[in-house]
């Protein structure tokens, strides 16, 4: 007799509610429905929501070779991957998880720095509704408070005061 191959589930980017409550296969998932992926220029001072990012394919992360050691990209420009989930409650929508992640480009040597698990991580961290900005400059956290007021004033008036105190000071 033929042995079965056991299933493994793998990772699923699910959209909506496929289980509609039912309580079965996919409960306790997460989705990836409402995480923004968006990246500030420090220098620049600019802010852009880039979905590329989602799969390391950002406008400012394609052509780069990305390495372990940020000491091997001595000349890189800074640059902020900021995840920001958005959720609904009573008063109605927020920005519930923001997290940053720190990456430094060399276009001239098409080289980078990113920690791939701290983006991973991150990502989950804003995913489950963690505000964790107090690592960025200064001038980063202003610059991605007023993005994110400008984007929709409601969903700021709505946030945490831990996002706006963590942004603002």
């Amino acid at each position: 007799m033929e042995e079965k191959k056991k299933k493994t589930i793998g990772f699923n980017i699910i959209k909506n509610d496929p289980t509609d409550g039912h309580g079965g296969f996919g409960v306790g998932a997460l989705s990836l429905e409402n995480v923004s992926p968006v990246i500030i220029d420090v220098e620049a001072g600019e802010v852009e929501v880039d979905v590329g990012a989602m799969h390391a394919r950002s406008a400012v992360e394609k052509g780069i070779k990305f390495l372990k050691e940020k000491a091997e990209v001595p000349n890189g420009k800074l640059y902020w991957l900021v995840w920001v989930t958005i959720d609904r409650k009573l008063e109605g929508p927020y920005y519930a998880g923001v997290t940053a992640c720190e990456m430094t480009v060399d276009r001239s040597i098409r080289r980078g720095y990113k920690s791939l698990p701290e983006h991973v991580n991150k990502m989950d961290k804003s995913m489950k509704r963690h505000i964790m900005v107090e690592h960025m400059d200064e001038k980063s956290k202003k610059v991605l408070a007023e993005f994110l007021r400008n984007h929709d004033e409601i969903l700021w008036n709505n946030s945490t005061e831990e996002l706006k105190k963590g942004l603002l000071g």
